[in-house]
């Protein structure tokens, strides 16, 4: 397969930087831009401190990541830089998460990670090599319409990664190219074998790199022990109904672990306070938001009014309108909590998105509800 990296000039005359984890996503990207006759280098971030990252399993840019990377550079040909970004990768995404934990938010730490050492260090890195543009692994499109670079959903829904990347630049926009945007996981495998690469049968890491294990809670609970202390589990009144070992265990909209019998309905996280270390819950309809105030909106396209909103990475996007501050739900949402991405689409092209700060409730009719 011949892949156009759209490059502006002869490829024996370009250079083209890829973005390589370890993984088999980002060293099919290297096979395919080694194939157009450019000068390829692949790049990985070491994002963690040497002694931790040899022992991480089913991460990215850990240690057997690099040493994957290293290899298929090898069996390509190319050259093959490592980036030591362990301490901007702690302060810019780990430590931001384990704050947003401690706050009572959801993080979003993947769309975090793209805005800054993912994109705009590896892009300031690329540009300083004098290469043409950086390639990475992600499911998106990128496509060229009417003089403008607009970015569009993975072609495969399954594999669709534009939810995390709505903080994209429209310069940086320009400069990336997304040569897996068109194809299936399996078509990406395939390739892998065809290029004989190690990594062809290695398992996807997992969303959050740095939680391998998926013990969020350990990990807050290690970088902010305050969010360990136990406190009250309160109704909507606040009554008193139970108590909790740290509002490090839940997140808005969980049911599990709350742990309080002899109710009518089952309960769910509505609201968390982490200040008076309180957790105040309700039935599911108590989970539902009319609409939801979000800031620090990146446009890639343009302000609309009328858009279809993500509010979770594994969500359908559904239909709502933008004011400029608020986004309102044409149904009423569930699962909708400040700390998560409002990524707004226009069909499958991406059109811009923030973080969700703060949601206002929906009156559902306890009668309907039932």
């Amino acid at each position: 397969m011949t892949i156009n990296f759209q490059l502006g000039r002869p490829a024996a005359d370009a250079r083209i930087v890829v973005a390589m984890s370890g993984g088999v996503d980002s060293s099919v990207v290297a096979a395919l831009a080694a194939k157009t006759g450019a000068e390829v280098i692949g790049v990985t971030l070491q994002l963690y401190d040497h002694g931790e990252a040899v022992k991480r399993s089913g991460s990215c840019c850990a240690g057997q990541d690099i040493y994957d990377a290293k290899t298929v550079c090898d069996r390509l040909g190319i050259a093959h830089y490592v980036l030591d970004y362990e301490s901007r990768f702690r302060t810019g995404v780990i430590d931001r998460f384990a704050d947003e934990y401690a706050q009572g938010r959801t993080p979003v730490p993947c769309s975090l990670c793209n805005q800054g050492v993912k994109f705009t260090d590896l892009i300031g890195f690329a540009r300083d090599l004098g290469a043409d543009c950086l390639a990475t692994g992600h499911y998106v499109r990128r496509v060229e319409r009417e003089g403008s670079v607009e970015m569009w959903k993975g072609r495969d829904p399954a594999r669709d990664q534009s939810y995390f990347l709505y903080g994209t630049t429209r310069d940086q926009l320009d400069y990336l190219r997304f040569p897996l945007g068109d194809l299936p996981k399996s078509e990406t495998r395939r390739l892998a074998v065809e290029a004989g690469l190690v990594v062809a049968d290695k398992p996807d890491s997992q969303d959050i790199c740095f939680v391998p294990d998926g013990d969020y809670a350990g990990l807050v609970k290690r970088l902010r022990p305050e969010t360990a202390a136990p406190g009250q589990i309160v109704d909507l009144e606040g009554r008193v109904l139970g108590e909790h070992q740290g509002v490090v265990h839940f997140t808005i909209g969980q049911r599990r672990g709350i742990e309080i019998g002899g109710q009518p309905e089952p309960l769910y996280v509505v609201r968390i306070e982490p200040e008076e270390q309180k957790l105040v819950v309700g039935p599911r309809r108590a989970l539902a938001v009319a609409a939801a105030r979000v800031e620090g909106i990146n446009w890639l396209a343009e302000n609309q009014v009328e858009v279809e909103a993500k509010v979770r990475s594994l969500a359908k996007p559904v239909k709502g309108s933008w004011d400029g501050e608020r986004l309102t739900f044409a149904a009423p949402e569930y699962g909708v909590a400040p700390g998560q991405s409002a990524v707004f689409y226009d069909g499958d092209r991406l059109l811009g998105g923030g973080t969700i700060v703060a949601t206002e409730a929906a009156v559902i009719d306890e009668a309907v509800a039932a």
